[in-house]
């Protein structure tokens, strides 16, 4: 092995070492104020966001810095869809909750 190509190894082995840190730290924000739902899907958002850089093997921590921008800017758009969705869901529901008596609750406590 070359110079040349352990270099580029390295260079590439570090870019891959960036954009994981920077997606992980992205996910693990996103998990924790949206939930895993909206992690998943900003996942895939990220993902589609770094396909955008034209030179990925050359790319700057702040390259990835600004995937994770371009990829929460979709959050609220989502949020909204999901908040609505789960709504209209809500109200399309025509299952009846039951409603529990005192003599139920006792019976389900073991009481």
């Amino acid at each position: 092995m070359d110079t040349q190509e352990s270099f580029g190894n390295s260079t590439c082995q570090n870019q891959v070492n960036m954009a994981e840190r920077e997606l992980s730290a992205f996910l693990g924000a996103v998990t924790e104020l949206f939930g895993p739902e909206h992690a998943t899907l900003s996942a895939k958002d990220w993902l589609d966001e770094s396909e955008q850089i034209d030179k990925p093997h050359r790319a700057t921590s702040s390259d990835w810095r600004g995937v994770t921008v371009a990829a929460s800017a979709r959050l609220p758009n989502r949020r909204t869809l999901v908040r609505d969705h789960r709504t209209l869901a809500a109200s399309t529901d025509t299952k009846a909750t039951p409603i529990m008596s005192a003599n139920n609750f006792a019976s389900v406590l073991g009481v």
